[in-house]
């Protein structure tokens, strides 16, 4: 099993605990810092770097390939799905998730405007980021780019599966935020990002629950397909 744009490992790590002992799965992530956090959550899988859109490996490879959270980041999304398919063997199964449309996730749309009203469209606009492939129809539209059907592939489709979002604060998920390379990373100083949680006590409030948690909806959208063909081994 291939995980691309793997980042610390998580999707990787859930996998290797399910292929058994004659199972392979490999995590591949362009980003080396996330992938030193990676290799220090397990020593057995095949950790390496690699951009998406240029898979280092043969026609073929793998019986699963997958992606979590990665593809809306990919320069060339349409290419990295045909990379994807490429390394595929006949009979596997592709599954690649994202986030939904950001006004499906109500804690995170509020926090959105938040940081509008506070620091502007550009510190928004990066926070929406990962929520930018939550459309049906643009994933498809990915996929067609790709050629996935034209090279193969059947019961291609794009689900919605519902998700809950849950911090033990307000101040946790602010946090989390703060330390995510791909959106508000480097974008606000301590100062900002002090005033960034004091306004959020407030208008995240009627999300957190009577212990204290926070907790919202967030959906995601996942493409999957099955190669033609038997499955080899």
């Amino acid at each position: 099993m291939l995980d691309v744009a793997c980042g610390t490992g998580v999707l990787a790590c859930a996998a290797a605990t399910r292929v058994g002992d004659d199972g392979c799965v490999v995590g591949l992530d362009i980003n080396p810092e996330m992938l030193a956090v990676a290799r220090r959550k397990n020593t057995v899988i095949d950790w390496q770097q690699g951009p998406a859109e240029a898979l280092p490996y043969e026609n073929g490879s793998f019986d699963r390939v997958a992606s979590q959270f990665g593809f809306m980041f990919f320069e060339d999304q349409a290419g990295a799905l045909r990379e994807m398919l490429r390394v595929l063997r006949p009979g596997g199964q592709l599954a690649v998730a994202v986030c939904d449309a950001l006004d499906h996730s109500p804690g995170y749309a509020v926090l959105a405007e938040l940081l509008h009203r506070l620091f502007g469209s550009a510190v928004a606009d990066a926070f929406r980021a990962p929520f930018s492939c939550g459309d049906r129809e643009l994933l498809l539209s990915r996929s067609a780019q790709a050629g996935i059907t034209a090279a193969g592939c059947r019961r291609v489709a794009v689900t919605r599966h519902d998700g809950l979002v849950e911090f033990p604060s307000i101040k946790a998920l602010v946090s989390t935020e703060r330390a995510c390379v791909w959106t508000l990373g480097g974008l606000l100083d301590d100062r900002q990002f002090e005033r960034l949680t004091s306004k959020a006590e407030e208008s995240l409030r009627p999300f957190v629950e009577a212990d204290g948690h926070v907790r919202f909806n967030m959906p995601v959208l996942i493409v999957s397909a099955t190669r033609y063909g038997e499955a080899s081994g």
